[in-house]
């Protein structure tokens, strides 16, 4: 598929950066918990590409059930891709591979992959249009592109501390500054429109934090995630202190031990048969 626009496309910074917090978050992720929309196209055998793998849980995950098709995880950076292969050692999965390359221009061939996947990716992209594009392009006829990304404003919890009011408004600014979308769940269906994505399937599903040990570690990974050196160098060019981003980390430590916490983060699915 072409994408209408040869000029080199600019990579998009990537706001969580890939502390040691956020590479903890990300690892806690699986294909059951992050992709369970995916999973009843998937069949073994299938060649898959994973864009923006991170740690590569996801990856390995869908790798197990693809073998012993190929799958690729892909990153734009060297950093989480080390986590990556030492998860594949460990698993035993020397068939995996683990590269770089960039969403806006992937290194691939026309029509190199049965299946395209990118978790919580698109929300980070200038272009997220163009990357679906990409996606399309890598996927054979009769594959599957498949994307989910959260909706940061649809984001909900208890107590409501004005603590975490004032994250979401501050990293929705910085996403914003770094040309990213943080609200990327309810844009899913107008960018699959303008990609020229014609068989798509759209829908919902949730992650919840509801028992005392799911909420105390989210609530203090994500302390530790926005109280980070990544963070505050982006936070600062939009006005957060440090004073800011220490009471936003106290805040969601204290939401972290509260008894009656809850946390749900919705999530929009994007299921594209490519023709």
């Amino acid at each position: 598929m072409d994408t209408g626009d040869s000029t080199t496309a600019r990579p998009t910074r990537y706001t969580h950066g890939h502390e040691v917090a956020t590479l903890a978050s990300h690892g806690r992720r699986t294909a059951a918990n992050s992709a369970a929309y995916l999973l009843p196209v998937l069949e073994r055998g299938m060649r898959l590409l994973d864009v923006g793998c991170g740690p590569g849980t996801i990856t390995l995950d869908l790798a197990e059930i693809l073998a012993p098709g190929q799958v690729v995880g892909l990153e734009n950076v060297e950093a989480p891709l080390v986590a990556a292969r030492s998860a594949a050692q460990a698993r035993g999965d020397a068939r995996t591979q683990f590269r770089t390359g960039e969403a806006l221009d992937l290194p691939f061939d026309d029509d190199s992959f049965d299946v395209v996947h990118a978790h919580q990716v698109l929300q980070h992209l200038s272009e997220p249009v163009r990357a679906l594009q990409e996606m399309a392009r890598v996927c054979r006829p009769g594959g599957w592109v498949a994307v989910r990304d959260a909706d940061y404003a649809a984001m909900a919890w208890h107590p409501e501390l004005p603590e975490l009011e004032e994250w979401r408004t501050l990293y929705r600014a910085v996403a914003r500054a770094n040309g990213a979308e943080p609200d990327a769940a309810r844009r899913l269906r107008a960018w699959a429109l303008a990609a020229g994505l014609e068989e798509v399937s759209l829908t919902v599903s949730a992650w919840n934090y509801a028992d005392t040990e799911a909420c105390r570690w989210w609530g203090n990974s994500q302390a530790d995630r926005y109280a980070g050196a990544t963070f505050a160098e982006q936070a600062a060019r939009q006005g957060g202190t440090a004073e800011d981003l220490e009471r936003i980390a106290a805040g969601w430590r204290a939401w972290a031990s509260a008894p009656d916490a809850w946390f749900m983060i919705p999530n929009g699915e994007l299921l594209a048969r490519i023709r």
